[in-house]
């Protein structure tokens, strides 16, 4: 078979050889978790869970700086650890990372197991994540199968199937491991090059075929089928979320927080109480508050993946006495101490706005 042009379904061998090739060349390796150290490798995989490499580069250096191993990070109060995660999004991540460093210093006495199936027991490590990590930082034979892989294996192959069934998915991880390659001295290389692959070139829209590696072996691209494969999701309806802030600035010009529950949007993060819009009317009627006495801001606009978020911050100046009269929980925050928490995004982004606009010094 000629190397000019050949069919992966023949020769899969040659798929691995070519990628390695590709990304000893063309690849990204030079990000700061590139290397054997475990921890370093699990923090980044969990970090760039649903989040692009260039966001992940800005909050990977601070939180390795403060957490360096995971005894530290095991030790850490929850607080902290959400607070260096603020603004990353999907908090859940956060918990589950602190949860497993707990994990790895009590059940594997410190030391990350090398296997993907014990990596698994971590909370919040599934299966690709975990062969990730096996891969990288002990050079095991184990695949990867994140969104991006499967992209460029749908393709490669022209895999038709919804992805969404789990049989198809199981058939992307048989076709997936028939791919490794035999050396594990070359799992480092080819994992990154997967990633690579999908995430620089055989991208979600417009991919960049003429500088594909695989261009001559695609199955896709020799029946003109990049824009068919892989086959669509069924898409997630958007939900509008109208939302209140209730911003409470006391005669100090601090502003009140409190920690919102586990579960729901930007959980366990310090916020300003936020209400539903259609709660509004009978929130402020529970407090005796009335809208008159606020002073309403412009909406803020904040899209989450399957949420649109439209914030109308109100500020009421108000003092302790009178939040206690109010029976919720929380406390007052100078400006400074409040952007040392955990705090959702768009409070983050707006909070010192709230504290500086010029009437809000004045009295009340």
């Amino acid at each position: 078979m000629s190397s000019e042009s050949f069919s992966f379904n023949l020769n899969k061998a040659v798929f691995s050889t070519t990628l390695l090739k590709w990304q000893h060349q063309h690849g990204r390796n030079d990000l700061p978790w590139q290397q054997r150290n475990p921890y370093l490798v699990w923090v980044s995989e969990i970090m760039l869970q649903q989040t692009q490499v260039k966001t992940v580069l800005d909050y990977y250096p601070r939180f390795t700086a403060r957490f360096p191993d995971v005894h530290t990070l095991a030790q850490a109060h929850s607080d902290d650890v959400t607070a260096l995660w603020a603004g990353l999004g999907y908090y859940s991540r956060a918990r589950n990372l602190h949860h497993a460093a707990k994990q790895v210093v009590q059940d594997f006495n410190g030391q990350f197991p090398s296997e993907r199936e014990s990596l698994q027991q971590l909370k919040g490590v599934g299966r690709s994540t975990a062969a990730a990590i096996s891969a990288f930082a002990f050079h095991q034979r184990e695949t990867i199968l994140d969104g991006n892989v499967k992209r460029v294996l749908c393709r490669i192959f022209a895999q038709f199937g919804n992805p969404q069934d789990k049989a198809f998915e199981n058939q992307l991880w048989t076709l997936a491991e028939s791919l490794i390659p035999q050396h594990p001295q070359d799992m480092p290389a080819y994992t990154q090059g997967l990633m690579d692959l999908g995430a620089t070139v055989c991208t979600r829209s417009k991919p960049k075929c003429t500088q594909c590696p695989m261009q001559k072996g695609c199955e896709a691209y020799a029946k003109n089928l990049t824009d068919v494969l892989p086959q669509r999701k069924t898409p997630v309806k958007i939900q509008e979320l109208p939302l209140k802030w209730l911003c409470l600035i006391n005669q100090k010009q601090e502003i009140w927080l409190h920690k919102r529950p586990e579960s729901g949007i930007w959980s366990q993060l310090y916020c300003v109480p936020s209400i539903d819009e259609s709660a509004w009317l009978p929130y402020l009627q529970k407090h005796s508050l009335h809208e008159t006495a606020m002073t309403a801001l412009a909406p803020i606009t904040h899209k989450l993946t399957h949420r649109h978020m439209r914030i109308t911050p109100y500020i009421l100046h108000t003092n302790s006495e009178r939040i206690q009269q109010m029976h919720i929980d929380g406390q007052f925050y100078s400006l400074q101490d409040a952007l040392k928490l955990g705090l959702p995004k768009p409070l983050q982004q707006h909070l010192s706005t709230f504290m500086h606009l010029d009437w809000i010094t004045k009295s009340h």
